[in-house]
């Protein structure tokens, strides 16, 4: 086991497109880290850095006590799970498991020890000599998985394991992932697309844009307390509802007012990022007003007057109040109603925004096409400056301004 550092590593293919740039992360000894974001983020491809698989192109990389830029990957004591399980068809799940052991010259009974003690692990003991075309997909995702394992290397990585299984054997493999790693506590880096994933594998999660890291934390300060504006609309499911408008102070309260961006663009390029538009704030005068708790308002006081972006999560809006005074009424339009069970999805519009997603308590009588009061946690809205990587102006630790 080992801590896994990365100093200013970059990766600029020919022609200078730069798909991670000079980033910095340590991983401590048995940490596990998932990397996440959209398509084309760098996470793959700062994964494939690490194996060896990808030269890079700045920066070190070090694994325990070696920099191992210019060390083979079968070198730098590490075992990596593919996408597609990568396994030789025409061997037995035994040979595969056993093939890299047999490589590196381990004795028979050093190796038959290792792979049965795998087997047993992962709860493949009776399918050892069947040959993969036998299996179902998260069988043959479990024996990629011995075969790290038989390996006892330093650190797992994993390139997006689960990606080509079902929803239902996703989730009963993400936790089959979770119980191995606490149970051998090897320093493990996992990439994927999904969030939900992230969330609930990771002790860190690296959320990455553009070869960026735009932010590295728990997964509950992730979500609770995002960055900027792409880490909140990428963490969160449905994301997080997002308002353009203006902070203005009035008889020394201060409020949000909704308003509409003129000319508007659509900044974002890729179908899997958050939606960001761009333009010119204009405040027609028919937009939602939002009172700001003080203790929010006076970390905000330096923006009175100028463009924000206000964002809320869909589970903090709600059809009841619990009787204090966070809880702020909003009118709005119900478009669509999806119910989930416990819960229920509801799609809104303001007058000036027509994509508003709510997720309340399910009720009875609640109707499409209607008008609706619903209650919004004012103590747990969150603020941006405009744009895709907005920084999250409702933090603690930016500076404090006086409420003008």
């Amino acid at each position: 086991m080992a801590r896994v550092e990365l100093t200013k590593v970059t990766k600029i293919y020919p022609g200078g497109m730069k798909a991670v740039d000079a980033i910095d992360l340590s991983i401590r000894d048995q940490e596990f880290i998932v990397l996440v974001g959209p398509s084309g983020c760098g996470k793959s491809t700062t994964l494939r850095m690490v194996a060896g698989l990808e030269e890079i192109s700045g920066g070190t990389i070090q694994i325990g006590e070696r920099v191992v830029n210019n060390i083979p990957p079968k070198d730098r004591d590490i075992a990596m799970v593919f996408q597609n399980y990568a396994l030789y068809p025409h061997m037995s799940v035994y040979k595969n498991m056993a093939f890299g052991l047999k490589l590196r010259g381990f004795p028979k009974a050093e190796i038959d020890k290792r792979v049965r003690d795998a087997a047993k692990i992962l709860d493949i003991e009776h399918l050892l000599e069947r040959k993969p075309k036998a299996l179902s997909g998260g069988q043959r995702q479990r024996v990629a998985v011995g075969r790290a394992i038989v390996r006892e290397p330093a650190a797992f990585l994993f390139d997006e394991p689960l990606s080509n299984l079902d929803a239902k054997l996703r989730v009963t493999t993400r936790a089959e992932i979770k119980k191995l790693h606490m149970r051998l506590k090897t320093t493990t880096i996992y990439v994927t697309h999904d969030q939900e994933e992230a969330m609930t594998l990771g002790d860190r999660i690296v959320v990455m844009k553009d070869g960026l890291i735009q932010q590295a934390d728990t997964p509950l300060e992730t979500y609770n307390h995002p960055a900027n504006r792409f880490v909140a609309g990428f963490i969160g499911m449905p994301p997080m509802n997002f308002f353009d408008g203006m902070l203005k102070s009035e008889g020394g309260k201060v409020f949000f007012e909704e308003g509409t961006l003129q000319n508007a663009k659509i900044a974002t390029s890729r179908a899997d990022e958050p939606i960001v538009k761009t333009g010119d704030l204009t405040l027609p005068g028919n937009g939602f007003r939002l009172p700001i708790p003080n203790e929010l308002a006076n970390r905000l006081g330096g923006r009175i007057g100028t463009h924000v972006v206000l964002g809320i999560r869909p589970e903090h809006f709600h059809l009841r109040t619990d009787g204090s005074n966070g809880y702020h009424p909003l009118q709005l339009k119900v478009n669509v109603i999806e119910p989930l069970g416990n819960d229920m999805d509801v799609y809104m519009s303001t007058t000036l925004t027509e994509h508003v997603v709510g997720r309340v308590e399910a009720q009875s009588g609640f109707a499409a096409n209607q008008s609706a009061t619903v209650y919004v946690d004012a103590a747990k809205v969150h603020f941006f400056e405009p744009g895709e990587t907005g920084m999250n102006l409702s933090l603690k630790n930016e500076s404090a301004h006086a409420v003008a």
